[in-house]
């Protein structure tokens, strides 16, 4: 996945927090006036939307003479996916996830256990997943990188 610039950032930040996952998204216009403090052209944030289309990160549907745009996911997809991709840059995984694991704090590791106990079947009662909160943080999946397998999947012949 593609890191995102300053302002490819800022508009994904806008698109994240404006627009619902139902939405119909929102145009050019309304993003370039969400940008509070930014001295941005039109033609501006119409390019940087247009860039962030052609990487996949928005989705835009015609609108009469206009566009509608809206995150292709989420931003906690967004981050696991960048999550993912760090672990890709070279050296130990198994190394850099120990090193991770070791350096949460016990609330984030207490999401972690039942992230993990959730996907092996085991979530119960004050799972993450369960009516005690936490569960946006978990409802976007973000599938492997291809070729790779989560642990314990087998390959399919």
């Amino acid at each position: 996945m593609t890191r995102l610039g300053d302002l490819e950032r800022a508009v994904m930040d806008v698109l994240w927090d404006v627009v619902p996952g139902t939405s119909d998204g929102v145009t050019v216009r309304e993003v370039a006036d969400a940008l509070d403090g930014r001295e941005l052209a039109y033609t501006t944030v119409m390019t940087v939307l247009d860039r962030l289309a052609g990487k996949g990160m928005v989705q835009r549907e015609r609108e009469g003479r206009a566009w509608r745009y809206r995150p292709a996911a989420s931003r906690e997809a967004h981050i696991a996916q960048l999550m993912l991709d760090a672990l890709d840059l070279g050296g130990s995984r198994d190394a850099a996830l120990v090193r991770f694991a070791r350096s949460v704090t016990g609330t984030e590791a207490e999401v972690l256990r039942a992230a993990l106990g959730s996907e092996a079947g085991l979530a119960g009662p004050g799972s993450v997943d369960s009516d005690t909160g936490g569960a946006d943080a978990l409802t976007d999946r973000v599938d492997p990188p291809a070729g790779r397998r989560p642990a314990g999947e087998a390959a399919e012949r």
